[in-house]
């Protein structure tokens, strides 16, 4: 909801300016809830670090398949695109955002049954990189000719199949706690993957001085925000 809300703001009003700097930041965000968060309490819980490592390989091979299959997808669309190939681009875009907030959901619940503060890192991270994925998917949905007002009830709708999954997620991974590692691992090979493969080569297209000053300033942000958050949350 935090994501949507920052997001309809960034699009209405402050895109041009905001979103560059979102980018950075969502990236920092990202790499340091990996890193410093999921992957440590992972291989804390793991009884085998070798099938951790497989699962964090896996994963990273299987959002690239994901992310190609979705780019072949896109380009087939566009062949001899009229107004129906639009609509139908629009409402793909809906569909795969609801099941990529559904899978959000379950990775939130696994963490925040670990941790909270590993549940709040998490979620952290995935509020930081839905803002820019969320302008992406509204600014989709517009040139596929829908009204700004349903664009962002479209999106508002995909965004509540998180709950659905944060649910799921309590109950299945309440029964199965020798799976919470794996499904951290998943969190963290998504994060890794998102920041490494989307992210950066985004932030790579503006190399000028004051651009790669302002990155480098919102990737320090994100991870201070990442850090500060787990020393609020343990000093309490």
């Amino acid at each position: 909801m935090l994501s949507l809300l920052a997001a309809g703001l960034l699009s209405f009003a402050l895109l041009s300016r905001w979103l560059a700097p979102m980018v950075s930041y969502a990236a920092g965000v990202l790499l340091a809830a990996a890193f410093l968060h999921l992957l440590p309490e992972a291989f804390s819980q793991a009884d085998s670090i070798e099938g951790l490592f497989a699962v964090t390989l896996a994963g990273l091979l299987g959002f690239f398949l994901l992310e190609k299959a979705a780019l072949w997808r896109h380009g087939h669309d566009h062949v001899g695109e009229s107004t129906g190939h639009n609509s139908r681009t629009g409402m793909l875009i809906v569909i795969g955002d609801g099941f990529h907030n559904f899978v959000d959901g379950i990775l939130i619940a696994a963490a925040f049954m670990t941790d909270t503060a590993l549940g709040v890192a998490t979620t952290l991270a995935i509020i930081a990189h839905e803002i820019p994925q969320e302008v992406g998917d509204f600014m989709v949905l517009l040139n596929a000719g829908y009204s700004r007002r349903k664009a962002l009830l479209l999106n508002f709708a995909s965004s509540l199949m998180s709950i659905a999954g944060g649910v799921l997620g309590y109950f299945a991974l309440d029964d199965a706690r020798e799976a919470t590692p794996y499904v951290l691992v998943l969190a963290a090979a998504s994060f890794i993957y998102i920041a490494v493969a989307d992210l950066i080569p985004e932030m790579h297209r503006r190399s000028d001085i004051r651009s790669s000053v302002l990155q480098i300033v919102f990737i320090a942000a994100g991870i201070g925000t990442i850090l500060l958050s787990h020393m609020f949350l343990h000093s309490h």
